[in-house]
């Protein structure tokens, strides 16, 4: 069973919330006002109440309003948000996905990569503890609405390490991140998606 566009959308870039050290939230709000740029590789895993998935792959992200999310393993799935839309692409599936941006992230924890401002504007921030040498942050969304109980954003030192997402049906995602890069270099063209000859389009 693959993830869901919305799910992957929403665990990749909840991580963007923070840079949290010791100091918590005064590192998380400079992370978030200095950084517009950011690029790595996760492990990212969702457990339900029936089964478990793992996969694996690199992202990057481009402020304001783009991000490129690739899937590797087990399966290839691309996600770019162009500043328009945000497209998703099922290579096995032969299928691309296309939805409005702003609709598709909305308030969730995919507006903070697009847009400083809603870090405040969607969530309630507190310090929430540290656990074998990762120190944390819990961003709890203002609105009942959004889909997703809490999220815990770890980082050891000021290195983003880890992220957990649980949403409003007690599905846990857990994202771990590597080879952080905050000053990346990128070829803006990687955040525009044309869909490959011979595939289905399908636009929500």
């Amino acid at each position: 069973m693959k993830i869901l566009g919305k799910t992957i959308v929403t665990t990749f870039i909840a991580y963007a919330c923070a840079s949290v050290m010791a100091g918590g939230l005064e590192t998380l709000h400079k992370f978030n006002n200095d950084t517009d740029g950011i690029s790595g590789q996760f492990t990212q895993t969702v457990q339900s109440k029936k089964r478990l998935q793992t996969t694996s792959g690199n992202f990057s992200i481009q402020r304001p309003g783009l991000f490129r999310w690739e899937y590797i393993k087990p399966y290839k799935q691309t996600i770019v948000g162009d500043g328009k839309n945000v497209w998703l692409y099922d290579q096995d599936l032969a299928q691309v996905t296309k939805r409005p941006q702003n609709q598709t992230i909305g308030d969730s924890p995919a507006a903070i990569l697009s847009n400083k401002s809603a870090l405040n504007a969607n969530y309630t921030l507190t310090e929430d503890g540290s656990a074998e040498g990762i120190n944390y942050i819990r961003a709890k969304p203002k609105r009942n609405n959004t889909g997703y109980q809490n999220i815990r954003i770890g980082f050891r030192g000021d290195n983003l390490a880890k992220m957990d997402l649980k949403d409003s049906f007690g599905n846990q995602t857990t994202i771990i991140f590597s080879n952080i890069n905050t000053k990346p270099k990128f070829d803006r063209s990687i955040f525009k998606f044309t869909p490959p000859k011979g595939v289905d389009v399908l636009s929500e």
